[in-house]
Order: structure tokens, then C-alpha cells, then sequence
């Protein structure tokens, strides 16, 4: 890791606990704006040209202080797209996968909620997104790929799309 100093001249940070102190404060910085993962933190301060050794220090350090909690990153992160954008878990996955996360705390994270939770939030995306429910094949169909790429299972789609007609019947 490089030392900024006042002249601007750029040098080597060679004791230890300085280069520590620099990295924890760097991930810090990054924490500051939003919860981010272990990955996320990891690549930022490897972008910063931060030795990987100290790298691991502040990843440690920081998940014993609690900043740095990957199951609860997914758990939150998960909820909030549901609720906030009408996530689907097919698309929540895709994204946790992106972020970095193990396929075991995405599928903790997604299990939050059974079938019959997930059929009725894609209900509420078609309440929130149409009027009326279709009465022809395309407007079906152009509801069905309102959900797929919210990220609902197809089948799950279909579901509510007809549970969505019923309704309004």
C-alpha cells in the first residue's frame, strides 16, 4: 500500500501496524456509504494496491467487529429487493452470485420466504404495474415477462398472472 503524504511524493509504508491502520481506514471509508460484502471490500482495497496479507487483517478485523457480516448482507439485501423492487429470487440469486456471495448464505437469504409468499408478491407487481388484468394472449404475455424478469420462476409466473385475472374478475 502507498503512503499519500503532505509532498505528494508516494512511498512505501513499511511498518506493519501503519500499513494496517491505512488499509482499516481505507475500508472504512468504503463501509461508509453502504453495507458491502467481504468480496466487495476485498476488491476495493486490492484496487487500492493494498498487499493481500494486510488485506486479510482487515477483512478479519472487520468482520469481528461486526462491519462485515455476509449472511446478513444477503438476508438484508434480499428483503429489500423484494420489498423496495418486486424481486423475484431468480434475480436476487443472480445478483448475490455477482456481489460475491456462497451459494449456501444466498440460499438462507432466499428461503425467507415459501411459494405462497413469493405467488403473492408477484400478485402485488402486477397490481402495481397494471390497471387492469390483460383480456388478450399478448397483454398475458407481456404480464408473464413483467415477472420473468423480475426475476420469477415461470411457473410462478403463470400462477400469478391467472391468480391476477381471477381478482379482477
Amino acid at each position: 500500500m502507498w503512503d499519500d503524504g503532505t509532498t505528494g511524493a508516494q512511498e512505501r509504508v513499511v511498518d506493519p501496524q501503519l500499513r494496517l491502520q491505512q488499509a482499516l481506514d481505507l475500508a472504512y471509508r468504503y463501509l461508509a456509504r453502504r453495507d458491502r460484502t467481504v468480496s466487495e471490500v476485498r476488491t476495493q482495497l486490492e484496487h487500492k494496491r493494498v498487499e493481500p496479507s494486510t488485506i486479510d487483517d482487515v477483512v478479519a478485523e472487520l468482520t469481528e467487529l461486526g462491519y462485515l457480516d455476509d449472511a446478513r448482507y444477503a438476508q438484508r439485501y434480499a428483503e429489500d429487493r423484494r420489498t423496495l423492487d418486486g424481486w423475484g429470487p431468480d434475480r436476487i440469486e443472480r445478483k448475490l452470485v455477482a456481489l460475491g456471495l456462497s451459494r449456501e448464505l444466498i440460499a438462507q437469504a432466499l428461503s425467507a420466504r415459501d411459494a405462497a409468499d413469493e405467488l403473492d408478491a408477484a400478485v402485488a407487481v402486477l397490481q402495481r404495474r397494471f390497471r387492469e388484468p390483460a383480456d388478450d394472449p399478448k397483454g398475458r404475455e407481456r404480464a408473464l415477462g413483467v415477472l420473468v424478469r423480475k426475476g420469477y420462476d415461470l411457473e410462478l409466473a403463470y400462477d400469478a398472472v391467472r391468480r391476477f385475472e381471477r381478482a379482477r374478475a
